[in-house]
């Protein structure tokens, strides 16, 4: 299945994005992703109780919301787990209000987990410690509740190009359980990361089918710094949709 994708998205060649289907996936998977799916629904309870969503905890202390800029300033770290988000927007139109961009750091990638190396003639790409992965960007709305995901190219957010395979394993490495900027939205990040996996991994390989489709048809160029290539895959998400899916696999009645 194609799903659609946002206005904003590129042409892009036809690699078909094969949904996940919650009955495939095991019993330990889908119990780890309902498990998220409750802590989402406990830092939102929180939250909502003090008239406040999981975007406008990022936004506070912020004199307005600027396209391009990072909320909050300096982006936000875990120096245990090497993870690192900020969200931002430079989108026109649609219902995005703005999106998440997710990474884990070089510190936090295992040596055995090797990069692409950039082409010829290419800027040189993070290394070593200084390396960065780029795992998912994650749409939102105005009222504060995720509505997609997608994957975009190397140039987009300046990372050090990792395969899938590698890309799938550094997925469970997120994690962020600080209180800065607040630390129900750093929990509420960390969970929908998880219960989102299966349709994350996804996105991924889509993302290297589209690269390697786009440098086949554009040959003598750098796929990766191609400004014509941003999105390589959007998928809509909704928490409720999904959760109801993973409890019927499960057997569990409504």
């Amino acid at each position: 299945m194609n799903a659609q994708l946002p206005a904003f998205d590129t042409a892009l060649p036809d690699c078909a994005i094969e949904l996940p289907h919650a009955e495939r996936l095991s019993a330990a998977e889908r119990s780890a992703q309902l498990a998220a799916a409750e802590e989402i629904q406990r830092c939102q309870r929180a939250l909502s109780k003090a008239g406040l969503n999981v975007v406008g905890e990022l936004l506070k202390g912020h004199d307005g919301f600027y396209e391009m800029n990072h909320y909050p300033d300096g982006d936000v770290f875990d120096r245990d787990r090497h993870a690192q988000y900020y969200y931002h927007a430079h989108r026109e139109g649609g219902l995005e209000h703005g999106h998440f961009h997710t990474f884990i750091r070089g510190q936090g990638i295992p040596s055995g987990l090797q990069p692409l190396s950039a082409p010829a003639g290419s800027e040189p790409w993070p290394s070593g410690d200084e390396a960065i992965a780029h795992l998912i960007a994650v749409s939102m709305d105005a009222w504060g509740q995720p509505i997609g995901l997608f994957a975009c190219n190397r140039w987009v957010t300046g990372e050090t190009w990792y395969p899938a395979a590698a890309m799938k394993q550094l997925l469970p490495r997120f994690g962020i359980d600080h209180a800065h900027p607040s630390w129900p939205a750093n929990l509420w990040l960390t969970a929908l990361l998880q219960l989102f996996r299966p349709h994350i991994q996804v996105l991924i390989e889509h993302r290297d089918q589209v690269v390697a489709a786009w440098q086949a048809a554009h040959p003598g160029e750098d796929v990766f710094e191609d400004r014509a290539l941003e999105i390589t895959g959007y998928l809509p998400i909704s928490v409720d949709s999904w959760v109801q899916a993973l409890n019927q696999a499960q057997g569990v009645r409504p």
